[in-house]
């Protein structure tokens, strides 16, 4: 037990070694510095024209891949939801209506008072039907997050979910693809299931060319030789995991879904280097894959 506590001490070490000097190499680059500064003003812009902070469930439904909307159906009063970057909240709040166990009458005996879930997102963005019904609701039922990123917070305070949701939230604006992944798989459960989405990606279907006319895609991985590397086949690189993609060109731009299905603890998220950012909604960003 005490070879095993060390040996936990000096892997949180080395982890706390290898976030600071990710993000002290962003910061480093004047470019990146610049851009990482427009993208805060982003997030707190309260316009409008910032980004979309209202999705509802149905619209989560509708862009991630078709396991999701049994996933969540099924969850029971043990089990716990976490969606980041949920913006207002309106996911949860749907979830947690008498409409949602009417569409949705499979499982009901099971859910119960149904799972508790935790939205978070970088600025508060709640309402005051947020307040409303989560004073309806039993204590620590729902929470809200928000102020930090998700790289901020620790297991022990967070603990584990059977189900995380991201749609066009953290995994899109990450400056830091794969620490963010690794942290994602961290706090999720062995057979839980991270469901998220990518706009204007490079598909594992190969279908569809970027978006924009003379311009990349949203998100690119690069060998060490400037080949590409489809986002699809770097998550299924992921030990300890089952990966699923869905192309979905309704959206538009189009969005290639994923749903990342963890099946034992070794997990090992393959290193991406950040060579590229530029702000936006959501940012261009480029990876190099250090093999």
């Amino acid at each position: 037990m005490k070879t095993t506590a060390i040996s936990s001490l000096v892997l949180l070490a080395s982890l706390g070694t290898w976030i600071n000097s990710a993000h002290a190499q962003l910061n480093a680059n004047p470019k990146f510095a610049d851009e990482i500064t427009k993208q805060e003003s982003i997030y707190r812009a309260k316009s409008d024209e910032s980004y979309t902070v209202n999705r509802s469930l149905a619209d989560y439904a509708g862009a991630l891949t078709a396991g999701f909307d049994s996933s969540l159906a099924n969850l029971g009063p043990q089990d716990r939801w976490l969606d980041i970057g949920a913006g207002e909240g309106q996911a949860i709040l749907d979830y947690y209506t008498a409409d949602y166990d009417r569409d949705h009458p499979e499982a009901r005996a099971r859910r119960g008072t149904k799972a508790q879930a935790i939205a978070m997102s970088i600025e508060d963005r709640r309402t005051p039907a947020w307040t409303t019904i989560a004073a309806m609701l039993d204590a620590n039922q729902t929470q809200y997050l928000f102020s930090r990123r998700l790289r901020e917070y620790s297991l022990k305070e967070l603990g584990q979910f059977q189900l995380i949701t991201d749609v066009i939230g953290g995994f899109s604006y990450a400056t830091d693809l794969s620490l963010f992944v690794e942290k994602v798989l961290g706090f999720l459960q062995v057979n839980g299931s991270f469901y998220t989405v990518l706009q204007d990606v490079n598909s594992d279907a190969g279908t569809n060319q970027p978006y924009y006319a003379n311009a990349p895609y949203l998100t690119e991985i690069k060998k060490a030789d400037g080949s590409d590397v489809k986002v699809c086949s770097w998550l299924k690189r992921i030990s300890c995991v089952e990966v699923t993609c869905e192309l979905k060109t309704s959206w538009k731009p189009p969005v290639e879904s994923f749903r990342v299905r963890k099946i034992c603890n070794e997990v090992v998220v393959p290193a991406l280097e950040p060579v590229h950012y530029a702000a936006g909604t959501p940012p261009e960003r480029r990876f190099k894959l250090k093999e």
